[in-house]
């Protein structure tokens, strides 16, 4: 079986063979070492160095050099918001509160769809409504910061990560 060993991220992709595609929610696309199977049929063995997170729009890279495409599939998350960002703040340590993965925007939180949680939101006056869309969890304090496979233009290494919208 063909080994997917390094990620290419979406802000370097230039070009390449893209071959296949794999579409995971967001506990897959945190992987070291797993069998895969594209949606066009391509099986392969993701054979990371370390733990990875991967993102809409990174590349895995086959061993020939060939590329599959990685697409974050959509999740039913809430959609939390409030009337201002004090409150929003507030909703956030309270999210924090209960160490569950979450998104958090420039004026909107998301996490995976929960609706013991949906009414702490509504009690605390917040508003959560269930939506479904890609799910991009910050990565934690304690997540190491730098737990990835993959190369490095010369020069640095410089990472955009965008919340979604």
């Amino acid at each position: 079986m063909i080994r997917a060993t390094r990620v290419l991220r979406r802000d370097t992709l230039t070009g390449g063979e893209i071959v296949d595609r794999v579409v995971l929610d967001h506990g897959d696309r945190h992987r070291r070492r797993v069998a895969m199977r594209g949606l066009g049929g391509l099986g392969f063995l993701l054979d990371l160095p370390e733990s990875t997170v991967l993102d809409d729009g990174d590349a895995l890279i086959l061993e020939d050099g060939r590329l599959v495409w990685i697409e974050a599939a959509p999740e039913r998350l809430l959609e939390i918001r409030a009337p201002s960002d004090h409150a929003l703040k507030r909703l956030i340590w309270h999210i924090g509160n209960r160490h569950i993965p979450a998104e958090i925007g420039a004026d909107a939180v998301w996490i995976a769809f929960d609706h013991v949680l949906a009414e702490m939101v509504r009690g605390l006056g917040g508003s959560a409504e269930a939506v479904e869309r890609p799910f991009r969890p910050e990565g934690g304090a304690y997540s190491g910061g730098h737990a990835h496979g993959h190369d490095h233009p010369q020069g640095g290494h410089h990472h955009h990560h965008h919340a979604g919208n």
